[in-house]
């Protein structure tokens, strides 16, 4: 069985990532997900039954994440911000799961640059976070 030195070196960034870094992660990946459903509804290939699969993999992948950082939110630490996200994520997988239905590039765009947003404040947290003592942030990656 030969190794695979790309998924060794992401397993290795997960193990050793701070909770926000591992947030700021789902976020890149959540927004690549969004990346790929549009590209491939850009134009007539969005009719394309293999990009129709394509597409629905993609935003499902986006909901599960946006579905992982809902279970990350520490309701007691964070409290109205992370009341404020959890109802944020309701709303984007709401967006997400109408936009797969009607293949709906302004949806998926919407939410895309909302989860970008969003990603730029945590890759901010947590480089501060880095740099100083660890700050609280309201989720918990631990489970």
């Amino acid at each position: 069985m030969k190794s695979n030195p790309l998924a060794a070196y992401r397993e290795v960034r997960v193990k050793t990532a701070s909770p926000a870094q591992i947030v700021v992660m789902l976020y890149d990946e959540a927004v690549r997900q969004c990346d790929r459903a549009l590209d491939l509804m850009g134009g007539d290939q969005a009719k394309n039954p293999r990009n129709i699969e394509k597409i629905n993999a993609a935003l499902g992948k986006t909901q599960d994440i946006v579905t992982e950082l809902m279970a990350g939110l520490d309701f007691e630490a964070g409290g109205d911000i992370a009341q404020d996200l959890f109802a944020l994520y309701v709303w984007f997988n709401r967006e997400l799961m109408e936009a797969n239905v009607e293949k709906n590039e302004k949806r998926v765009r919407t939410v895309r640059d909302q989860l970008d947003s969003l990603r730029g404040a945590w890759a901010e947290a947590a480089t501060k976070a880095q740099g100083g003592g660890q700050a609280q942030f309201g989720v918990n990656i631990a489970g």
